[in-house]
């Protein structure tokens, strides 16, 4: 006989199975009420993220395009400053050159004047005298030597601001640079969006960077850049103004010496060969004079000559005479005439001898007199010979004056080519 087959375990009542039904149905509407108001309050933080993200993503995309055009205008700014940085150290520089072919020249016209006065001291005698030449080579050297110094402390300073200058553009410079790549960064942040390559999760991408700078400290460093470097080329225009006018006026002054010496030279040159022309007219005149004096001289020793020998046949006459026998031996009037004429033979061997004793102090006076003369006109010789060749040597400073001398704008930087003609001395 079949017999029933119960499943063990419990047994649920209807009203535990309606009421269980009950409790799916009614967590089944709390559960969908709760999605509801999920799904709708995910819509709304959605939407409300959206519009935040695309307002906060065209904010700093703006903020971006302005920081690109702030840097832009300060490296712009920065570009300009470096060209007239550039253009003051390249015109400094050829001031600097201009002051240093200056003082080279310098050289040439110190030599000539140490030449001159070492020439001259070659003179002899009583050409050796401190006349207006020599005065005013000493006055030359002296204003070479303070033109040198002068121009030789404008390099220096012009040297020393050229070091400021390069310093100061190696900031622009490095600020610069700094710029740029503060450009390429943002123009590439600029460019990036959801689609590009390479974008990923950073650690910490809000960390504040060691070494950063607030936007006023940023503004204020390339300000204060800028600021120096204008007022380093300031300096430099006015240091160049300087050295050029210092140029001018030293050559100008050197210029104005030179003319006084060459002119006192040649007006020392005609006044030596004038005192050379008087004493070789004055030797002339003597040399004749020597040579009347030597004949006078030898008619009186002639003279003097002839007159012993007419002394003589008095004398023999006279004794012979003393020879006549007995009152033969008269004093008549031939004894007389004789005496007589002894008598004044021996005067005028007397004065013959005197005149001829004074010709020869004034022949010997003549002849030493000729000697100083020529001594002199020697002397003089030899000094119109070394101040000639003062003049020949000054001669260089002409041939080596510039004749087309690039003179520097101190104002505009610019090269003056006009051509500067050497001075007619007259």
């Amino acid at each position: 006989m079949a017999t029933l087959s119960v499943k063990p375990g419990q047994r649920f009542t209807v009203p535990d199975w309606h009421a269980n039904a009950d409790l799916i149905s009614a967590d089944a509407e709390r559960q969908r009420s709760t999605s509801h108001r999920v799904r709708q309050e995910a819509r709304t933080l959605r939407n409300e993220a959206n519009s935040q993200t695309k307002w906060d993503e065209h904010d700093n995309q703006t903020r971006l395009a302005e920081r690109i055009s702030s840097v832009n205008r300060w490296k712009e700014t920065l570009d300009k400053c470096l060209a007239d940085v550039d253009e003051e150290i390249d015109a400094l520089a050829k001031v600097k050159e201009a002051a240093e072919r200056a003082l080279q020249a310098k050289n040439l016209s110190l030599d000539v004047a140490i030449e001159c006065l070492t020439l001259r001291e070659s003179r002899r005698a009583v050409d050796v005298v401190r006349d207006p030449v020599e005065e005013e080579l000493h006055r030359e050297v002296k204003a070479i030597e303070k033109a040198k110094k002068e121009l030789q402390q404008g390099a220096n300073e012009a040297f020393e601001q050229l070091r400021l200058l390069q310093e100061a553009r190696q900031q622009l410079s490095f600020d610069r640079r700094g710029k740029m790549e503060a450009l390429e960064i943002d123009r590439v942040c600029l460019s990036l969006s959801v689609n590009s390559p390479n974008i990923s999760l950073k650690v910490n991408p809000t960390r504040i960077p060691n070494g950063s700078s607030a936007v006023d400290e940023w503004e204020q460093n390339s300000q204060y850049n800028k600021d120096h470097a204008e007022e380093e080329m300031k300096a430099s225009a006015k240091l160049r103004a300087a050295i050029v006018l210092a140029i001018a006026q030293t050559n100008n002054k050197l210029e104005a010496q030179r003319t006084a010496t060459e002119f006192a030279l040649r007006r020392r040159i005609r006044d030596v060969e004038r005192a050379h022309d008087e004493l070789k007219w004055q030797e002339q005149n003597t040399l004749e004079e020597i040579a009347e004096m030597e004949e006078d001289v030898r008619r009186l020793e002639e003279d003097l000559r002839r007159k012993m020998q007419d002394l003589k046949v008095a004398h023999t006459r006279l004794e012979t005479r003393m020879c006549r026998p007995n009152v033969e031996l008269c004093r008549d009037q031939v004894q007389h005439g004789l005496t007589a004429e002894v008598h004044q033979l021996e005067g005028t061997i007397r004065a013959l001898r005197l005149k001829l004793a004074e010709a020869q102090d004034a022949l010997d006076a003549l002849h030493r007199q000729l000697h100083r003369i020529q001594t002199d006109a020697d002397c003089k010789a030899a000094s119109l010979a070394l101040d000639n060749k003062c003049v020949a040597s000054r001669r260089k400073l002409a041939v080596a004056a510039e004749s087309f001398a690039p003179r520097v704008d101190a104002c505009s930087r610019t090269t003056d080519r006009t051509p500067r003609l050497p001075l007619e001395l007259g």
